[in-house]
């Protein structure tokens, strides 16, 4: 099943975790979805995650990761890093809902995030405290949070920490050594 298929899968009107990402833009406009929230999963024991290339006014990457029935997201300039030791600044960015993890498509000028948006790796997600989605966001709201990947390019374990800045929500990402995963040995992604 894709990601637009489970998202479509109970979805509902958005939170108000996404009245942000609906204010910047104008659907009319943009070929992006709305902001519909998926309120259940149709496999809660893996949480997707997402990295879109994203050439706008400046090329980044957006890092997606699925909490709470939206994807947490942040933008990082460079992408993400590919080797042990690594560090990526990643600028949170507003939640997006769900159906954006398979969104692809050229956001016309004149739009918030002008440009064209490709999938770049996708998978799925799991962390050594817990992958309910209360155990997310609590690490998140600490401001770290170890996740481990299982995607087609993106395969090991990466920290996100948030420091202090004048800056905004300023994150780093960063490619921590591998250790031995919880998933059963031979876990595909998607």
């Amino acid at each position: 099943m894709s990601f637009a298929e489970a998202d479509c899968m109970g979805a509902k009107k958005h939170s108000k975790q996404i009245d942000e990402y609906e204010a910047k833009r104008d659907f009319s406009r943009t070929p992006e979805p709305t902001g519909l929230r998926n309120s259940s999963s149709t496999d809660r024991s893996r949480k997707k995650y997402v990295v879109q290339r994203h050439a706008a006014r400046s090329l980044h990457y957006d890092f997606r990761l699925e909490a709470d029935g939206v994807l947490k997201s942040w933008a990082v300039p460079k992408g993400p890093p590919a080797k042990s030791g690594e560090k990526r600044l990643a600028i949170m960015v507003e939640d997006h809902p769900l159906s954006y993890a398979s969104f692809e498509g050229t956001i016309p000028e004149g739009n918030y995030g002008a440009g064209d948006v490709k999938i770049w790796d996708e998978g799925w997600y799991e962390t050594d405290s817990g992958d309910s989605d209360k155990s997310i966001l609590a690490n998140l709201k600490k401001g770290k949070l170890d996740v481990t990947l299982h995607g087609r390019r993106l395969k090991g374990r990466y920290l996100l920490t948030r420091f202090k800045s004048e800056g905004g929500d300023q994150w780093l990402l960063i490619k921590t050594k591998n250790k031995t995963s919880r998933s059963k040995a031979g876990a595909q992604s998607k």
